[in-house]
């Protein structure tokens, strides 16, 4: 009887058209809207586009001569090497090692994840505190306090690290459960004959492991890519307005969106290029394939 109901194709279909109608309501139709919106003039949040631009892509030629988004695009490929490194790499290490873990590897996951339940604009506003408050900070009290002479102006001195640091740590533990997951699913008996065959522990990583968690890895380049380009909520709280020349394409894009609404929907437009181009390229990277197709 319940075999029968998917081989009715008209009920998949009355199950499904809820769901599209929400995908197409809240996702395509501002999509799209957004695109005819980059090509119309709109100045003002909530205004609707009366007139085209002339020409109508002038929005995009805008951004050549545009400093500031090349600041956006500069800073932002650097978040996305600080993500791959910090984020994906971390998490792979700290994979690794609490896979090895045969008790508390449960106290692990959740000290590990727990960053990423808080709120961005709170971990901005605590790391605030540690670099940035009353021009001083906790790192610089305890520099002052072992003898130092000075405080380090952190706005200046090291803007990026200083605003990548919060960044990087919030979403090294949601990789990590994402990789977890992907080696508790690798089979023991595969360990077993590696080390009746008298393979030492990093040949079972590098020739088990590593191999097999290709498309965890992957997912979770992919991921770390397509955050760093949007990422907003951290970079806004800890230097509003680009402090320091510290655009990054989200920041840029919300500081436009009151005042010069159709720029800041090309340069969304520009996002989602970038985003898909740089996906598309890790995937033909990886070439994810199916488990233990490798």
């Amino acid at each position: 009887m319940n075999a029968k109901i998917y081989q009715k194709k008209t009920m998949i279909v009355f199950f499904l058209i809820p769901a599209f109608l929400f995908i197409a309501v809240f996702l395509f139709y501002p999509f799209i809207q957004n695109i005819i919106n980059s090509f119309q003039h709109i100045k003002h949040l909530g205004t609707m586009g009366g007139e085209w631009n002339d020409p109508w892509y002038k929005n995009y030629l805008k951004m050549l001569d545009d400093q500031k988004i090349k600041i956006a695009l500069q800073n932002t490929g650097i978040m996305v090497l600080a993500t791959l490194i910090g984020q994906v790499g971390i998490a792979l290490i700290l994979t690794l090692l609490v896979s090895n873990i045969k008790k508390g590897s449960g106290f692990f996951r959740v000290v590990f994840f727990f960053p990423i339940v808080v709120s961005a604009t709170a971990l901005g506003l605590l790391f605030n505190l540690i670099f940035l408050y009353s021009d001083a900070g906790m790192i610089n009290s305890v520099r002052l306090a072992f003898g130092a002479e000075k405080t380090l102006d952190f706005k200046s001195v090291a803007p990026m690290i200083t605003m990548m640091t919060p960044v990087i740590w919030q979403y090294v533990g949601f990789y990590f459960i994402i990789m977890l997951t992907g080696v508790s699913g690798i089979p023991e008996d595969l360990y077993e004959a590696a080390s009746i065959d008298g393979a030492s522990r990093w040949q079972s990583v590098r020739y088990i492991t590593l191999p097999l968690l290709r498309n965890s890895i992957c997912t979770c380049v992919v991921l770390a890519v397509t955050g760093a380009l949007k990422v907003f909520d951290l970079p806004w709280t800890m230097f509003p307005k680009g402090m320091s020349n510290t655009w990054l394409t989200g920041t840029y894009m919300y500081s436009k969106t009151t005042s010069d609404v159709d720029y800041a929907a090309a340069i969304s437009i520009l996002i989602v290029i970038v985003g898909v181009v740089l996906s598309v390229l890790v995937n033909n990277i990886f070439k994810q394939n199916s488990d233990y197709d490798v």
